[in-house]
């Protein structure tokens, strides 16, 4: 193959502007940047080289194909009619790796299983042979991307992901992703550092991926050359003397790079386990003439003093309260950090990758440069210094937008609350506009001390409203200091977002035995007329902020609701514990037949029923019945073409002659239930017990499609185990 190939390479988010210089470097051609992305063109050799040299890249594609799929059928026949018999033979194993959905291709199994079926019968019908699929080190792995109607299926010539380099066989408790790594060396200037024989020092190392990566930089080692397999190893249009003289080229370079003089790159960590992970991987990498690791507390953090270093780079990761320690102890971490840059490394240049940019203003260094990246899911900051006393920060922390009244200044801990509502509301303000959303959660305890829900609500009278719920703190937090923590989230509320005091509702969710109250007891004496309309979709809706612990809209069923609308036209629709019947005002003005709302609470389907009439709707057409849901799925005798079912995770209301719990009663639920469903229809099943497992042996019976990811939304990402959801058919 020596006409030009069209390739993709895929990266990680933040990474897409080096990616394109270094295929550039590699000779690309044709190049054009997408999100989290590189398109460009070249030869195999080129191919072989990105996926032996790029340091940047997740996978190296090699597109076949991209085809409009309006159906299954035409996702079938577009496959199908690739010819596979020129890359994989019967003999060959296979897997596909499907990304993406669609009205008709809701699943990415199903649409893996889809071009599976497409390749296996094409080659059957050429070969009378069929290959099968190998879903551990497959011959041939085949990607597929379906958006906006259209699917892209190509080759895989990278097989695992290339930030799989080989080396790192240990890890410690929060890892970085090898090309995450490598892109933060690039970013922070390590390889023109290098070059002039500055050193690179990380203080917080971990199992010592930035070590390596920036060892493999130095030393113009190529990221590939330690790995195993490549995915185009048995591609049929492979050429392997081709690939063997690219191989033998990167084995010489190295072999020149490490006999060459090298800059000295140390790690240290307070913690020995992952310090001896760290020795394992550089072991493995074969770089242990040359890097160190020591156990070494940030308190003793100095130069070394065994020959005099260049300046050189500060680099690390340190916690920032994520998934690591205690944000209160991390910002006296961060203080000491930037007091052991000023005093041990002027001249230097520093880099700190961060989950909590906030954190990183604790340092007293002003960051000249500022790069978002993510890691994994985790949108993280990469803050760069240069340790000199013109980025010494003396003064007070930049105001906020928003100034407190004089004599309400902001406590540290209440403005670090502040600064990331901030930053939330910036983020998801974006988001919510262009999805049309008025009604969001903004804040869920991202940072730990502060446990509370912050949801922002955009009413129709274009008025804004914040509903904040306290999470109940453990029995080791001082009763003393969880009541400090609740008068800061509010102090910081209305100050950081710009609403008045009176338009922010504060509740505390206090553990209690289920026979002390609840959900439905009212919480303040606002008066009951005073509630909130909002919209959603095509519903206006009915909230109250204050007299109950809930607000009458579950934010995190939004996309449910809204699926629920999409599935409905013409559809009869039954909504059990129906709560405010939100889902029926959804279903009902998508054009539903008509719908059913049974709950057994007088005060909810009073709610409910103020929400059809503030649509339109009728209570005669879309009926509510006061009953307990479980009693009446026994003695209900009609059908419904499509059934929301998301019970509380526990009920033992005295309306009901024994006690819900979901985990125990899920499967007779789910099975009365589906009793009530008619032919072809579907049942949606949800739950928020973050405990939840399903049963799938005792419903082996039904068709389980578990569409939970679909169903939470960018707001409720941070806490994806928000709810459960399927959907399930016969």
């Amino acid at each position: 193959m020596t006409a030009p190939l069209p390739l993709f390479a895929t990266c990680p988010k933040g990474l897409e502007g080096l990616l394109y210089q270094e295929l550039e470097a590699l000779g690309a051609e044709d190049l054009k940047e997408t999100v989290a992305g590189v398109a460009f063109s070249g030869d195999i050799a080129l191919a072989y080289r990105t996926c032996l040299w790029s340091r940047l890249a997740n996978k190296i594609l090699l597109p076949l194909a991209d085809f409009p799929v309006g159906d299954q059928n035409s996702l079938y026949n577009g496959a199908r009619s690739i010819p596979w018999e020129e890359h994989l033979g019967p003999q060959s194993t296979l897997v596909v790796d499907f990304l993406g959905s669609s009205g008709a291709i809701r699943n990415t199994q199903f649409g893996a299983l889809k071009i599976k079926d497409a390749i296996v019968d094409r080659l059957r019908d050429i070969t009378g042979e069929r290959p099968s699929v190998s879903k551990q080190q497959p011959d041939l792995r085949i990607n597929a991307r379906l958006n906006k109607g259209r699917v892209t299926i190509s080759l895989d010539l990278s097989g695992e992901s290339l930030h799989r380099r080989g080396y790192r066989t240990k890890q410690g408790t929060a890892p970085m992703k090898e090309n995450l790594a490598a892109g933060i060396l690039i970013r922070a200037g390590w390889p023109e550092i290098a070059a002039r024989g500055g050193a690179l020092i990380d203080p917080m190392c971990g199992s010592g991926t930035l070590l390596v990566e920036a060892a493999m930089i130095a030393a113009d080692i190529a990221p590939g050359l330690g790995r195993a397999r490549f995915g185009f190893e048995h591609w049929l249009s492979h050429r392997n003397d081709v690939w063997l003289e690219l191989r033998q080229e990167a084995i010489e370079r190295k072999r020149a790079g490490l006999a060459r003089p090298q800059p000295e790159v140390r790690g240290y960590d307070a913690n020995l386990s992952v310090i001896r992970a760290a020795e394992d991987n550089i072991i493995q990498a074969e770089l242990d003439d040359w890097l160190r690791v020591s156990r070494k507390e940030l308190a003793t953090l100095k130069q070394p003093t065994h020959k005099t270093l260049e300046p050189g780079l500060v680099i690390t990761n340190p916690p920032y309260g994520e998934r690591l320690g205690d944000v209160e102890s991390l910002k006296l971490l961060y203080q000491h950090l930037g007091e052991r840059l000023k005093t041990e490394f002027p001249g230097w240049k520093a880099g700190i990758f961060t989950g909590n940019p906030e954190l990183g203003k604790q340092m007293g260094l002003r960051a000249e440069k500022r790069y978002k990246l993510f890691n994994g899911p985790l949108p993280t900051d990469l803050l760069l210094f240069t340790v000199e006393e013109s980025a010494y920060v003396n003064a007070a922390p930049k105001p906020l937008a928003h100034e407190p009244e004089p004599g309400q200044a902001l406590s540290q801990g209440a403005q670090m609350l502040a600064n990331r509502l901030q930053k939330n509301l910036k983020q998801l303000g974006k988001w919510a506009k262009k999805q049309n959303i008025h009604c969001y959660r903004l804040y869920d305890a991202d940072m730990p001390e502060y446990s509370a829900a912050v949801d922002l609500y955009h009413t129709d009278q274009g008025e804004r409203y914040a509903h904040v719920q306290e999470y109940a703190a453990p029995k080791s937090v001082d009763e003393a200091r969880a009541e400090q923590r609740f008068a800061e989230i509010k102090a910081a509320v209305p100050h950081a977002l710009g609403i008045a005091p009176e338009h922010v509702s504060y509740k505390q969710r206090r553990r209690h035995s289920h026979q002390e109250g609840s959900q439905y007891e009212r919480l303040s004496a606002r008066p009951e007329g005073e509630l909130l309309t909002v919209t959603e979709g095509q519903a206006r809706l009915q909230i109250n902020l204050w007299q109950y612990l809930d607000t009458g809209l579950f934010l995190d069923h939004r996309p449910v609701r809204l699926k629920i609308a999409e599935m409905a036209t013409n559809k009869r629709f039954l909504n059990l514990f129906c709560y405010t019947a939100t889902a029926s005002v959804h279903a009902a003005l998508a054009g539903a037949r008509f719908t059913l709302s049974v709950d057994m609470s007088p005060t909810y389907l009073k709610w409910a029923r103020n929400n059809l009439a503030m649509n339109g709707l009728s209570d005669t057409k879309h009926r509510l019945e006061e009953a307990d849901c479980m009693a009446w799925l026994k003695t209900n005798n009609q059908e419904f073409d499509l059934i929301l079912l998301d019970p509380p995770s526990f009920s033992n209301s005295k309306k009901m002659p024994g006690v819900l719990d979901i985990q125990r009663d899920h499967v007779v639920l789910i099975k009365d239930a589906m009793k009530a469903l008619a032919k072809g229809g579907t049942l949606i099943f949800s739950t928020n017990l973050r405990s939840f497992s399903l049963d799938r042996d005792a419903l082996a019976e039904y068709q389980l499609e578990d569409i939970t990811a679909q169903t939470i939304d960018k707001d409720f990402q941070r806490n994806p185990k928000i709810h459960q959801c399927w959907l399930v058919r016969r």
